[in-house]
């Protein structure tokens, strides 16, 4: 099909694939992405960096053919550069391979042998395994590797293009945008900066500390003040790093918000009702407040408010003796995300209603334990809240608001 490149540099093009009807992917949801791929053009040779998704090939070739048509030259890819195994990055590579048998894939150790378990056909593939300062000249220009693993799988690396000042950074700094246009400038930056924190709370949270030393590492390696450019994997092209590296920081490091995130689910409307006057306590302590609830919101976007938040409360009923079932859900999800590995142990307050002996809330108070959140305070009602119970809810809140202000 034809589809045309988009020059993002000096011979540097942007040959990637919009995929705009996805909905769901990584257990959360979008409203489409874009699979990045990009072409480098040196004097003597051309690098393809990533790919794109099984099945959305023709658009990457159709972009391709015309980044060669714009630099005048006879197509012919010269090696790759694969920065991340997983599919949504090197689906079409057998596919390149097949076009550019010579071309060698250059990854890391971990790398190679993912490749080959997901495509067998790339047995007879010529290989470069790359390591942290490994240079490849095409001439003229240079590619640099920066092996990054575990953000966010084992086998994932970075490549920084010293002449442009651009990091192709794969799935750090991403973004599950589908645009039209191509760079940051191009959104509004409250769009982009919320799709880039949903990005960071459902992917990266947990290597949070391996990205404050790989920051480190790079700044050390003199590779952060040359950055001009970031092109990630997902995502609108950062022509501005600032706000991101600064973004990733504070998220890295738990800087939070004055902000509270409430989640709760209901069978009658008594657990809502202590949601509600929950929140106006906090509002009264000074804090801001994000409400979310299960039965209609999903935990996608919950995780994307909690990264922000200094504190979370979490309400639901007691049914057969054990929390309401749609808590479990995010539960097991913020069991396996971590949110203190980001350096700051949240406050968590539980609460729910009952109709027997109850048992919900400490259920739930132990499982956020477990998660590495700290428990505030647990508190339950019978049935209906009274007055009693609502103004007993607007005090923890209050008190909530409080003790977080002097975190």
């Amino acid at each position: 099909m034809k589809a045309e490149s988009c020059r993002i540099a000096d011979g540097v093009y942007w040959v990637g694939t919009l995929d705009w009807d996805l909905r769901t992917y990584h257990g959360y949801t979008l409203k489409g992405t874009t699979y990045n791929a990009y072409l480098v053009f040196g004097r003597d040779r051309v690098a393809l960096i990533d790919t794109t998704y099984p099945g959305t090939s023709d658009q990457m070739w159709g972009r391709i053919a015309h980044a060669f048509a714009c630099e005048n030259r006879e197509m012919r890819i010269d090696l790759v550069i694969q920065n991340h195994i997983e599919i949504d990055h090197s689906g079409a590579l057998p596919d390149v391979h097949r076009r550019f048998p010579n071309a060698p894939i250059h990854c890391t150790e971990i790398g190679k042998k993912g490749l080959l378990k997901h495509f067998p056909a790339l047995d007879g593939a010529s290989w470069e395994v790359m390591k942290t300062g490994a240079t490849i000249d095409l001439g003229g220009k240079t590619l640099v590797a920066v092996e990054t693993p575990l953000l966010h799988w084992p086998d994932s690396m970075e490549t920084f293009h010293p002449e442009s000042g651009i990091l192709f950074s794969n799935d750090a700094f991403g973004q599950h945008l589908c645009s039209s246009k191509r760079f940051d400038t191009d959104l509004p930056a409250p769009v982009l900066m919320e799709a880039a924190q949903k990005f960071y709370a459902n992917l990266l949270v947990l290597p949070s500390k391996m990205l404050v030393k790989k920051l480190a590492e790079l700044t050390n390696m003199g590779v952060v003040e040359k950055i001009r450019m970031i092109a990630p994997a997902h995502g609108q092209i950062w022509t501005d790093p600032a706000p991101i590296l600064d973004a990733y920081t504070r998220w890295a490091t738990g800087v939070c918000e004055e902000k509270v995130t409430i989640v709760y689910d209901t069978m009658h409307h008594s657990t809502q009702k202590m949601a509600h006057a929950i929140a106006e306590g906090l509002i009264a302590g000074g804090m801001d407040v994000r409400m979310y609830y299960l039965h209609e919101d999903e935990r996608s976007e919950i995780v994307k408010d909690i990264l922000t938040s200094k504190g979370v409360c979490m309400g639901i009923p007691t049914v057969h003796d054990a929390p309401y079932p749609s808590i479990g859900d995010l539960l097991y999800y913020l069991k396996g995300l971590r949110f203190d590995h980001t350096g700051r142990r949240r406050g968590v307050v539980t609460f729910g209603s009952m109709g027997g002996r109850g048992g919900a809330v400490k259920t739930v108070a132990d499982e956020m334990t477990a998660a590495g959140f700290d428990v505030f305070e647990q508190t339950e009602c019978l049935f209906v809240p009274d007055r009693d119970d609502l103004d007993r809810c607007f005090d923890i809140g209050r008190r909530f608001a409080e003790s977080l202000k002097n975190t």
